[in-house]
């Protein structure tokens, strides 16, 4: 298991906004979806491209990669549509000393 990864400050990360941050190799894209933070491999299972890049919308807790337009579910990282069948990889995500945190556990 890896150690947790600074995303940013709190503050930094309102409702309806998202940040990436590097664990190692591996993108992870956070977002607040109405005080509650969520965390997901940045990175379509359908094609390998930043899901970061696509529109969030904060009401169904999803995201759309602007590729190919597969959604998926940000709670749990569910692929929603095709062209994506894959789930992405969850992460956990953890507010401690006024920061952001997450890690990849694979």
């Amino acid at each position: 298991m890896t150690d947790w990864v600074r995303v940013c400050a709190t503050g930094e990360l309102l409702p309806g906004e998202s940040a990436v941050a590097w664990d190692g190799d591996t993108p992870i894209l956070v977002v607040n979806l109405d005080g509650e933070l969520y965390a997901i491999e940045d990175q379509c299972t359908h094609e390998d491209y930043e899901l970061s890049a696509g529109a969030i919308d904060p009401e169904a807790g999803t995201i759309e990669c602007v590729l190919h337009g597969a959604k998926f579910d940000l709670r749990d990282g569910r692929a929603l549509c095709a062209p994506a069948y894959e789930p992405v990889a969850k992460c956990p995500v953890k507010v401690e000393d006024g920061a952001v945190w997450t890690r990849d556990d694979r």
